[in-house]
């Protein structure tokens, strides 16, 4: 992989500050941050992430306000390097938690999952005890589908606090993730990956794109078939209005 996709820099795609990353580099930071044990979050955006955002500015300043906001979406790289980011590449994050967890096995770092169903939870489990048998999990948890009550948020950052997972993937998807891992960052020290989806795929619920489609641009198009009545409003309404945005912003930056 290009190192030279390690630099820290960030570009501006429509409404959120992207960095320009690959997965060594990105691994690299989230390590440096459980080192600093200062805990923390990171994003893995996309245009539906980018559009949610947009629609509401308070979010995008929560997601801004991550640690790494990572480009999950080939029309974000693009725009990475249209602005000339040339080194700009594409980071799954169901790519970067497998990734992670052998990085979190080989360096004895602790993880957890929160979010998902219970059926999930257990499948994730017992699939990561075949894959990563010396993988400390600390935590593993599914939460309610619904909002927390206070007591129950309560009880939940207690027990995180006290089983200490060094990496917490979050399966809540977009934006329930972004938005808890924002009002947890000073309450927890466990550095938090909202990888939504992820977990579903990690368990073999959902079916993953293959990856020559996903770098021609078109995974919204492989699961929108598999599942067409949760995304038909987040790909044929929200698409289109992104393609619009980004291209009004070239423009202007040309002028």
């Amino acid at each position: 992989m290009n190192n030279s996709a390690a630099k820290d820099e960030r570009v501006k795609i429509v409404s959120l500050r992207v960095n320009v990353v690959n997965h060594e580099s990105a691994i690299r930071k989230i390590n440096e941050m459980v080192k600093n044990q200062n805990g923390g979050y990171v994003c893995f955006s996309t245009v539906h992430m980018i559009m949610e955002s947009f629609d509401n500015p308070e979010y995008g300043e929560r997601v801004n306000a991550a640690n790494l906001v990572i480009p999950d979406g080939m029309p974000l790289v693009w725009m990475q390097k249209m602005q000339g980011e040339k080194s700009a590449t594409r980071v799954r994050a169901n790519d970067l938690m497998i990734m992670l967890c052998a990085f979190a096995e080989k360096n004895r770092l602790s993880v957890g999952f929160y979010g998902g169903k219970q059926s999930v939870i257990d499948t994730i489990l017992e699939k990561a005890k075949i894959a990563f048998p010396n993988l400390r999990i600390a935590y593993a948890f599914s939460p309610p589908f619904r909002p927390l009550t206070d007591a129950e948020d309560a009880a939940i950052t207690t027990e995180i606090r006290e089983k200490k997972p060094d990496i917490l993937f979050m399966g809540l998807g977009c934006p329930k993730q972004e938005n808890w891992m924002w009002a947890h960052k000073n309450k927890l020290k466990s550095v938090m990956l909202g990888v939504g989806a992820s977990f579903d795929f990690f368990a073999g619920n959902v079916k993953e794109s293959p990856e020559w489609l996903g770098n021609l641009g078109l995974e919204w198009l492989f699961r929108l078939t598999q599942e067409p009545q949760r995304l038909w409003r987040r790909y044929l309404i929200l698409n289109p209005r992104f393609m619009r945005l980004a291209i009004k912003q070239l423009i202007k930056s040309k002028r």
